[in-house]
């Protein structure tokens, strides 16, 4: 047992002697502070079984040393300034006046003499200690050390103004450790909702917070780019981190595991869902927000980008009342919206529409949707058995994974249902050896497959400073760019303004490759044909390639011939 162990149970022993607190209290109240790392007086006060002034007063009687009041007590700031933010924190302590060579200081243990000695060494000065409560101590701890004063995050602050922001989460506050209660008091609670109120204005998809040795990095994702944003104090790392992971209900005292959560916010009249994911690194932990924001969504497909034919064959694919429409694409290419508007299109009163995702990203009325938890055995394949005997009309898979889903998922489109799911692959024929390769049969493939979609988001140019471009010969070539094509038609990009923070690019548009079965299609898969000969085939019977459909993108001014490049292979 440590010495500091020792101390707490004996400081519980006397306020049982004492009649403060019952034998009952005692163990609850050393529970606490061990859970959440704290001090038993803390402890005590904070679990409402005894009065602060009443332990105090006890206290400073036990260890003869005088009590003080720091409501009615202004520290000054030069004697603020002989003890930095750190060590007040580390040791709990507070500077109240210097006379001569003495320094007074408030701290709720005054036989704590490592602190004392450290003070010593800091301060060069003797050290007299004189008795608070923790509880108040840390509240005037915030007020006096607690302010960021960053230049840079001052300036944030005022730019960002006070948003009415709401946490629409309950909370126990019962349940927060120390930390926690520092947190929720500090300035750091207003950086964050400024934070989260801002990227949401500036339609960010993801917010980066990332710690490193002498500094914190912010970034946003926007049009599926990274920018760096702002470069918070260091000091507020552990504050930062500690907001988050309150707000979205995870332990702030596990930091060696990553963790996973959301956030529900109210901002000015609109909810917005973030997904939050925390990630020990060596400096700390890495947290990514994912912004679900419902009023960016749009289900309406024909805002998508689809060629005519495309948009004809996804259509036909979707409204059949059995088979399988897989979308595919690289993460973070849009699938799952497809998805989305794809089932927004086909969710009438008389369909039992059931999705099974990893996450539920957004909450769609008139749609059951299943949370996978594999750490409890809720597959997507156990999820899929239970579907069937939940009377289906239409089944969403989040992602085909394994052999087991795949073979549950083509029996479903054979016996009557429609089935929708994402795969991994990079364009539509490797969709098809994918799945012949996790061990489905080419017979059931050919029969349960309606309709195949590859995508891609591409940056939409900027319309305030869209302006005409041109491209040298060696860089077409490089790209496998036609040079008749590049001769033929205007290409442009933006060249940067304030609308689009200098970027050149406002939103985003997607690039489509719809391969629908056809008899020959069908046919060559049985045969268990290559890629290249099913592409040819699809292409035959007017299938766009993804670098196809690009190009006409391209030509149309929607975007650049450089994102075309980007996304788009030179195989496509």
């Amino acid at each position: 047992m440590s010495a500091k162990v020792a101390q707490e149970i004996r400081l519980g022993d006397l306020f049982v002697r004492e009649g403060l607190i019952t034998e009952q209290q005692l163990k609850e109240g050393l529970a606490e502070a061990k859970t959440t790392g704290t001090r038993i007086g803390y402890a005590l006060v904070k679990l409402g079984f005894v009065a602060e002034e009443e332990l105090t007063r006890m206290l400073a009687k036990q260890y003869r040393v005088p009590a003080v009041d720091l409501d009615k007590v202004e520290v000054d700031e030069k004697v603020l300034k002989l003890v930095s933010a750190e060590v007040a924190n580390k040791h709990m302590i507070l500077p109240l006046r210097r006379v001569g060579r003495t320094l007074t200081v408030a701290m709720p243990n005054p036989t704590d003499f490592s602190a004392i000695d450290d003070l010593k060494f800091v301060t060069k000065l003797d050290i007299e200690p004189v008795i608070v409560g923790e509880y108040t101590l840390r509240k005037h701890l915030d007020e006096y050390y607690g302010s960021p004063e960053d230049d840079q995050i001052q300036e944030l602050l005022e730019e960002w103004g006070e948003d009415d922001v709401e946490v629409l989460e309950e909370e126990e506050e019962e349940d927060y450790s120390a930390l926690a209660a520092e947190v929720d008091s500090a300035p750091v609670v207003k950086f964050i909702n400024g934070l989260l109120t801002d990227a949401v204005q500036k339609g960010v998809s993801d917010i980066h917070i990332e710690p490193y040795e002498k500094e914190i990095r912010v970034r946003y994702r926007i049009d599926g780019a990274l920018q760096e944003v702002m470069k918070p104090p260091l000091k507020m790392k552990a504050a930062l981190t500690s907001r988050v992971k309150i707000l979205a209900d995870l332990n702030i005292a596990e930091r060696r595991v990553p963790q996973d959560g959301r956030i529900k916010l109210k901002m000015r009249n609109k909810v917005v869902d973030f997904r939050v994911s925390t990630l020990p690194v060596i400096f700390g932990e890495k947290i990514v927000l994912r912004i679900l924001d419902k009023g960016n969504l749009t289900f309406d497909l024909k805002t998508f980008g689809f060629e005519p034919k495309a948009e004809k064959d996804f259509m036909w694919a979707i409204k059949r009342p059995y088979g399988m429409v897989l979308v595919t694409g690289p993460t973070g290419s849009g699938k799952t919206t497809t998805l989305y508007s794809a089932l927004s299109q086909i969710n009438t009163i008389d369909t039992n529409i059931m999705t099974a995702e990893d996450p539920v990203e957004f909450n769609l009325y008139g749609i059951n949707q299943v949370l996978v938890r594999p750490a409890v055995g809720l597959t997507f394949a156990t999820a899929l058995k239970a579907f069937l005997r939940q009377d289906p009309n239409i089944i969403m898979l989040g992602e085909i994974r394994d052999l087991e889903t795949g073979g549950i998922a083509i029996k479903a489109a054979l016996t009557g249902h429609l089935v929708l799911s994402t795969l991994h692959t990079n364009d539509t024929p490797s969709t098809i050896t994918r799945m012949i390769d996790m061990g489905l049969e080419p017979f059931n493939v050919a029969s349960a497959l309606n309709l195949l979609t590859a995508q891609r988001l591409a940056r939409r140019i900027c319309k305030h400073c869209k302006a005409e471009a041109t491209y040298e010969p060696e860089y077409l070539e490089a790209a496998k760019i036609p040079m008749d094509w590049y001769e033929e038609h205007t290409l442009y990009k933006g060249e940067g303004c304030d609308q689009c923070d200098g970027s050149g690019y406002k939103g985003r548009c997607g690039i489509y490759e719809v391969m629908i079965m056809s008899p020959a299609l069908r046919k060559a898969i049985m045969n268990e044909v290559g890629s290249d000969e099913l592409r040819n085939i699809a292409r035959d019977e007017g299938m766009l390639t993804l670098r196809e459909d690009g190009m006409k993108k391209v030509q149309r001014g929607v975007t650049t011939l450089e994102e075309l490049v980007k996304e788009t292979s030179v195989a496509d």
